[in-house]
């Protein structure tokens, strides 16, 4: 079996062995999501899945790591992607127990950002669609990575608002920069990224409606984290703009229910970390979906995205252009009929 194959395999049986563990932990210490006006389940649910998924994930790469050499051009930048993650997993199980407030969450998600960027994991330089590089100076390099690395986490964080739906969606992305690993032959993401998906695969099936445990922020910031920050680490070794355009599109449904949530709150003047229920699902809910009809159709969503960044590094720059542009524009059509941009208290999440 190829080096990936067996840091996926690892990840998904490690998820399955260890996610009851982590279930039985949670009632024990009080890690439990309660039910109120907000959510749609009725009584608490354990809510530090991401710690399973954490264990799930180091326990594939320990194995990739013995098994495969580490170009030394990555070494660094893979050093800093699993301190940064550990510490944005650390951060995730604080707020899991205690609710940090919004600011001091993302104050301490900037902190473990830049940790990942002094430790290596940093955007250098950009390419253009003729392939001109272009190196970016230290006072651009370390906002922007840090903006790309946080900005992700949260994206991942925000949609993790109906059983499963954060863990699938974090699966056919990470499925999508795999493949694009491959066809680019950067080993190194691609066994990262099938670790990724093993370990939220494995979690999906204690997670999946009805859930028996939710990931939390730990759990949603830790596969934001990694999946932003391993584009990077990819970006390093191939063609920066599509390196990074392919976790764009891949990630593209918790992107734009992000963007949209921004453009909402901004327009009805209310602060933009005030959660609201105008998020996809809680639109799919409110025209009459179940959860899981809900989460099946992000999922196809996702999918079909992910489709899409793959077609991009198959493709000449015009029909690249083309696809992006489409996908733009049907993104904005559906958005705007689903009336994603007004606000809305007549829907609930989990």
């Amino acid at each position: 079996m190829p080096d990936f194959g067996w840091a996926f395999v690892v990840a998904l049986v490690a998820a399955l062995i260890l996610t009851p563990g982590v279930i039985w932990l949670a009632f024990r210490t009080g890690a439990l999501d309660k039910p109120d006006a907000r959510k749609v389940h009725k009584k608490p649910i354990p809510r530090i899945g991401g710690l399973g998924i954490y264990l799930a994930f180091m326990a594939a790469m320990g194995v990739y790591l013995n098994m495969s050499d580490i170009p030394s051009d990555a070494e660094q930048g893979m050093t800093g992607l699993l301190v940064g993650g550990t510490l944005i997993v650390i951060l995730g199980l604080i707020d899991d127990y205690t609710d940090l407030p919004a600011k001091v969450k993302l104050l301490g998600q900037i902190g473990c950002a830049a940790v990942a960027v002094f430790l290596g994991v940093r955007i250098d330089f950009i390419t253009d669609f003729s392939g001109d590089i272009m190196y970016l100076y230290d006072y651009v390099t370390i906002p922007v990575t840090i903006f790309w690395l946080v900005g992700i986490t949260n994206t991942v964080n925000l949609i993790d608002g109906l059983d499963g739906l954060a863990a699938g969606v974090a699966t056919i992305a990470s499925i999508t920069i795999f493949l694009v690993a491959m066809q680019m032959d950067v080993a190194l993401v691609a066994a990262v990224t099938a670790a990724i998906a093993g370990a939220a695969f494995g979690f999906l099936h204690y997670n999946f409606n009805p859930a028996r445990i939710f990931m939390g922020d730990s759990g949603s910031m830790f596969l934001g984290f990694m999946l932003a920050g391993i584009s990077i680490v990819g970006a390093m070794k191939s063609a920066a703009t599509i390196a990074l355009v392919v976790p764009i599109l891949a990630l593209g449904l918790p992107i734009c229910d992000t963007a949209f949530a921004i453009i909402r709150r901004a327009h009805a003047h209310v602060p933009i970390f005030k959660p609201d229920k105008g998020h996809l699902h809680h639109r799919l809910l409110s025209l009459g979906f179940t959860q899981r009809q809900a989460v099946l159709l992000m999922y196809i969503i996702s999918a079909l995205l992910g489709f899409s960044a793959i077609a991009l590094t198959e493709v000449s720059t015009g029909i690249a252009v083309l696809i992006v542009a489409g996908v733009i524009i049907c993104v904005m059509y559906g958005a705007k009929r689903l009336g994603i941009f007004r606000m809305n208290d007549t829907a609930h999440s989990h």
